[in-house]
């Protein structure tokens, strides 16, 4: 099953370290364009690694320089590095902790089912990442992974090692980010012991492992002395425990605009047929009013807002072809019963659609309704850890955008890299 190996990581030099929150940085699928310019700015900040402002080949270059000249340094050891990310969510005064750890793995191709996707990827996307890693042979940013550990065997070691932080800062996202590390080689090999039975599920990063992986079978094919334990054979991942109360998943809601022919009455008389319509008076209550309701959404329009939820009975004249647990999520039913055969834009151009976009804030959401920006926004639920793990033990994937793990990883705090010379673990370690 899952294979993990402790990293040698590269990170920033000791005074450079002092002020570890000018160089973090958002992952390269989330960052923004006001945010990069601002980090930018920083000549030694990690997006000129993850997004660099250039070519692929001027960011090996960069990289080049910043070893050369210890901007950053390859870790003596190898370890298991703690990650650590406390954060509260709107609207709550609890205090989450979401414990994790930082590692190599093993890059699977998808059909030997160890780890799994729950989403597909966009095929520009992944080319940008794969020529990124050819250039640099650095894994910049980890991607998220899910283990299920009912024993919760980690979580002591994890706990007795972020008790010695490396690096404690607030993220973009108002995230206390602590880092630690683990050397010792007993409590490493346990790491991999609990890890070697388990499958994993890719929460979130699908471009990056899919870059790995399409990288990974060029190697493989182009060298003849392939041996499998190569550089390009394992990827950087961060690996939190599904069984904790920590795992955050956050709505997408979907907002339309551009449609011809937008008619409010047209649609709602064509959503009679499939849902149970209730007028809302106050707009801003409608996430909370379909709180935990299964297939229930709220709709805004510029002056009206509804709760819609689904007739129990309608449901088996979905015509798409999806195994059942993906048919009965709440985002299935909006894609087909709202967005295609309210809205009229077909399932299969929805993922290319411009009519179509996302947006995670719900106060978002409402002035953009408001302002008149978009036509329409369908507030939604989140997705529950549980149904994650269903779709993903169907070997099914979930409509575009059903996931938001919160709180994303950042980038900066170390890299890994898969060039041989400094993939290799000394001779006096045993990994």
């Amino acid at each position: 099953m899952a294979e993990i190996k402790p990293i040698r990581a590269w990170r920033y030099n000791q005074e450079l370290s002092k002020n570890i929150e000018s160089l973090v940085s958002p992952l390269f699928d989330v960052v923004s364009e006001k945010q990069r310019k601002t980090l930018y700015q920083n000549p030694y900040n990690s997006i000129h690694l993850s997004v660099p402002l250039g070519s692929a080949h001027h960011a090996k270059a960069l990289l080049d320089q910043w070893k050369q000249t210890g901007i950053i340094k390859q870790d003596n050891l190898p370890g298991i590095y703690v990650h650590y990310q406390y954060f509260k969510l709107p609207g709550s005064t609890k205090e989450y902790c979401r414990k994790g750890f930082v590692c190599h793995i093993r890059t699977y191709d998808w059909d030997e089912n160890i780890i799994l996707r729950h989403e597909n990827t966009i095929p520009n996307a992944v080319n940008d990442r794969v020529e990124l890693l050819e250039e640099t042979q650095l894994h910049v940013s980890p991607t998220h992974g899910l283990y299920t550990d009912p024993n919760h065997a980690l979580e002591t070691y994890m706990d007795e090692a972020i008790q010695s932080p490396i690096y404690e800062t607030e993220d973009y996202q108002g995230v206390r980010d602590v880092l630690a590390f683990v050397h010792d080689a007993t409590v490493i090999q346990k790491f991999i012991d609990v890890l070697k039975d388990k499958t994993i599920i890719l929460a979130d990063g699908h471009h990056r492992y899919e870059g790995s992986l399409v990288y990974k079978n060029k190697m493989k094919s182009t060298q003849p002395r392939h041996t499998g334990n190569e550089g390009y054979n394992f990827h950087l991942m961060y690996l939190t425990n599904t069984e904790a109360d920590d795992i955050r998943i956050l709505p997408t809601h979907r907002l339309i605009n551009g449609l011809p022919g937008f008619n409010e009455a047209a649609i709602l008389k064509k959503l009679e047929a499939d849902f149970i319509i209730k007028p809302i008076e106050d707009a801003d209550t409608l996430n909370e009013i379909i709180v935990g309701k299964p297939w229930a959404f709220g709709l805004m329009f510029r002056e009206t807002n509804y709760k819609v939820r689904l007739k129990p009975e309608v449901l088996n004249t979905m015509p798409w072809h999806f195994p059942e647990v993906v048919k009965r999520l709440d985002l299935t039913v909006m894609h087909y019963f709202i967005i295609e055969k309210a809205l009229g834009i077909p399932g299969k151009e929805q993922r290319q659609s411009t009519s179509i976009s996302f947006d995670r804030s719900f106060s978002d959401c409402l002035q953009k309704v408001i302002k008149a920006e978009v036509q329409l926004a369908i507030i939604t639920n989140e997705v529950s850890i549980e149904d994650v793990k269903k779709v993903c033990a169907s070997g099914a994937t979930m409509p575009q955008k059903s996931t938001y793990f919160y709180p994303k990883v950042i980038c900066g705090f170390l890299f890994s890299s898969i060039q041989e010379d400094e993939f290799t673990t000394p001779t006096y370690s045993p990994y």
